[in-house]
C-alpha cells in the first residue's frame, strides 16, 4: 500500500533529477519535434528509469559505487558517446536551415530509434548516478515497507515528465520547426552533450 507522504517525496526528488537538461531530454525533445517514434522513445526512457530506480532502491547503487572498474568504464564510454552526439548536433546545425531538410536515416526505423535512445540512456553515467545512486540511497533510508512508495513516486515523475516532454514537443512542433528556433535547439543540444562529456572526463569518479 502506498504511503502518500513517501510517494510525494519520491515524486519530488525524481522530478528534480529527471527534469534537468541532459542527453535523454534533448533527444526526446528532438524526436517530439520530428514527430518520429515519439511513443517508442518516451516508453524506452520511462522503462529504463523504472528498472534503474527499482534496482537502486533495492540496493544495487551501493554495489556499483564500490567498483572502480565499472565506474571508470561508464565514465569514459559515456564521455566518448556524448562527444559524438554533441558534434553530430553541431554538424547538423551547420549544414541545414530547416528541420525537414535533415534526415540522416537514424530515425527512419523504429528499431534504430529505440537503439539510439537506449544508448543515450545507458551510456550516460549520469543516468546511473541519478537513479541507482542518488534515488537509490534516498529510498534506502526508508523502512523496507515504505521503499516501494518512494520508488513508485520517482517512477511516476519519470512517466509524467517524458510523456509531457515528448508529446508536448510534438504539439508545438510547428513553432519549434522554425529555422531560428531549431538551430537554437541543435546548438543547445550540442553544447549540453559536450559539457556533460567534459565533466565526465574531468572527474575521477561519477
Amino acid at each position: 500500500m502506498l504511503v502518500p507522504a513517501v510517494f510525494l517525496n519520491g515524486l519530488g526528488m525524481g522530478a528534480s533529477l529527471i527534469m534537468a537538461i541532459g542527453a535523454q531530454n534533448a533527444h526526446v525533445l528532438r524526436m517530439g519535434v520530428w514527430r518520429r517514434h515519439v511513443g517508442v522513445t518516451v516508453a524506452a526512457c520511462i522503462a529504463v528509469d523504472i528498472v534503474l530506480i527499482a534496482a537502486g532502491v533495492a540496493g544495487m547503487g551501493a554495489l556499483i559505487q564500490s567498483s572502480p572498474l565499472l565506474l571508470g568504464a561508464a565514465r569514459w564510454g559515456g564521455a566518448a558517446f556524448l562527444v559524438w552526439y554533441g558534434l553530430r548536433s553541431w554538424a547538423s546545425l551547420l549544414r541545414t536551415s530547416t528541420l525537414e531538410v535533415r534526415d540522416d536515416g537514424v530515425q527512419a526505423d523504429w528499431r534504430r530509434a529505440l537503439v539510439t535512445i537506449l544508448a543515450l540512456s545507458l551510456l550516460n553515467p549520469h543516468v546511473y548516478l541519478d537513479t541507482l545512486v542518488l534515488l537509490g540511497s534516498l529510498g534506502g533510508q526508508y523502512a523496507q515497507a515504505d521503499r516501494p512508495s518512494f520508488a513508485v513516486g520517482a517512477m511516476t515523475a519519470s512517466l509524467l515528465w517524458f510523456t509531457a516532454l515528448g508529446y508536448g514537443a510534438s504539439r508545438l512542433s510547428a513553432w519549434l520547426r522554425q529555422p531560428l528556433v531549431w538551430k537554437g535547439i541543435e546548438a543547445l543540444t550540442g553544447a549540453v552533450m559536450l559539457a556533460l562529456a567534459a565533466g565526465l572526463a574531468g572527474q575521477g569518479h561519477i
